[in-house]
């Protein structure tokens, strides 16, 4: 009182409010960057070591094939990748683009399956749901070396039926690619359930001697063989297969590889995904939808490989290159380094704004 009366006024300690927002805005910015931006040059490295595992997969492959009689066609596979299959064959079920094929052969696209699962949120010790088409042999090679290189483990239903150049020799199917790979150590991954694919994924559209061997080889096999009727009880199969594969862990993404029937479905609007990681998928009614828009639906990432000139277009890579890229060194593996500069963008915006605030604070007190 006597302070008061003597006319000793102090200035209020100034709130310690701002200083906390300040701090916490701090704390969330650093966190953001981090969850959103941060690993680049880990991210990197992963992309190019799947690359790498997708040329050692396709150097096996041409062994595998010389072993057992089945040659290269060079007019067809001008790189030697060992992953075209044939115009016609018993077990093709559809129209195929050659020039894809041999697009979709490029080992970066491992690279790119990396960047796509990083970017859907997929990390290590998840499971990564896989519909896998015969049709793009190539790209379920790019998917499992993806999945290796992250740590997660895909959980694959085959499909094996193939439309044109796909794995569509019958005496070099897809499952012969993959016992291949897995005797060699290249990929130890084994399909959680077959299909015959094609249409209505019983092989309609396939020769009837095609039909019976597919069927054949997948009871030999010994691994679960899915043939529901109709496409819903379809695709409630091939969900619970992946459900009970996953064992309780997280499904961080689905992967769809080809344009299988129980995969994306029969409702239209299918044909018009963007290719890669996608956001916007048309989830139509039960009796039109495949796995992919079911997964959408339970709010799985999906990612999209079907388009492969979409894909190129969409994420740099090159269009039926001869010869193949060297793993690690195309316009790809920057993406990552954007992340770098976009941090550095991000950290000096936040270093103008936290220092006008501090200012004005300054200029207020």
């Amino acid at each position: 009182m006597n302070a008061a009366i003597n006319g000793d006024r102090r200035r209020p300690t100034p709130a310690l409010t701002p200083v906390y927002i300040a701090g916490a805005a701090g704390l969330l910015f650093i966190l953001a960057i981090d969850l959103f931006f941060g690993g680049g040059s880990s991210l990197r490295r992963d992309m190019t070591a799947a690359a790498r595992l997708m040329a050692w997969a396709e150097e096996t492959l041409r062994d595998c094939r010389a072993e057992k009689g089945v040659p290269l066609d060079e007019a067809a596979d001008p790189n030697r990748t060992a992953l075209i299959g044939l115009e016609s064959s018993p077990v093709t079920t559809s129209l195929g683009s050659l020039a894809a094929k041999r697009t979709a052969a490029n080992p970066d696209f491992a690279g790119l399956v990396v960047l796509l699962l990083d970017e859907a949120g997929v990390r290590p010790g998840d499971a990564v749901a896989v519909g896998a088409s015969s049709s793009f042999p190539s790209l379920v090679i790019a998917t499992l070396a993806a999945a290796r290189a992250l740590g997660v483990e895909p959980l694959v239903i085959s499909s094996l039926g193939a439309s044109e150049w796909g794995a569509n020799i019958p005496a070099f199917t897809w499952l012969d690619m993959e016992a291949c790979l897995r005797r060699a150590g290249v990929l130890e991954v084994r399909p959680i359930a077959l299909a015959v694919g094609g249409d209505e994924d019983v092989g309609r559209d396939m020769s009837p001697a095609g039909r019976e061997l597919l069927r054949t080889r997948i009871r030999e096999s010994g691994l679960p063989f899915i043939e529901e009727p109709g496409l819903a009880a379809n695709v409630r199969e091939r969900l619970r297969r992946f459900e009970e594969a996953a064992a309780g862990r997280r499904i961080g993404a689905f992967v769809n590889v080809g344009g299988s029937w129980a995969n994306i479905g029969t409702n239209a609007e299918v044909l018009k995904l963007r290719p890669g990681l996608v956001d916007d998928v048309f989830v139509p009614g039960p009796a039109e939808r495949g796995v992919l828009q079911e997964m959408a639906a339970r709010r799985v990432p999906v990612i999209h490989l079907l388009n492969v000139k979409g894909l190129c277009e969409r994420y740099g890579l090159p269009w039926d290159p001869r010869p193949l890229p060297t793993p690690g060194a195309g316009a790809l593996y920057r993406r990552p380094a954007l992340r770098g500069r976009v941090v550095t963008w991000l950290s000096a915006a936040y270093i103008l704004l936290m220092a006008a605030f501090l200012v004005s604070r300054k200029r207020s007190l």
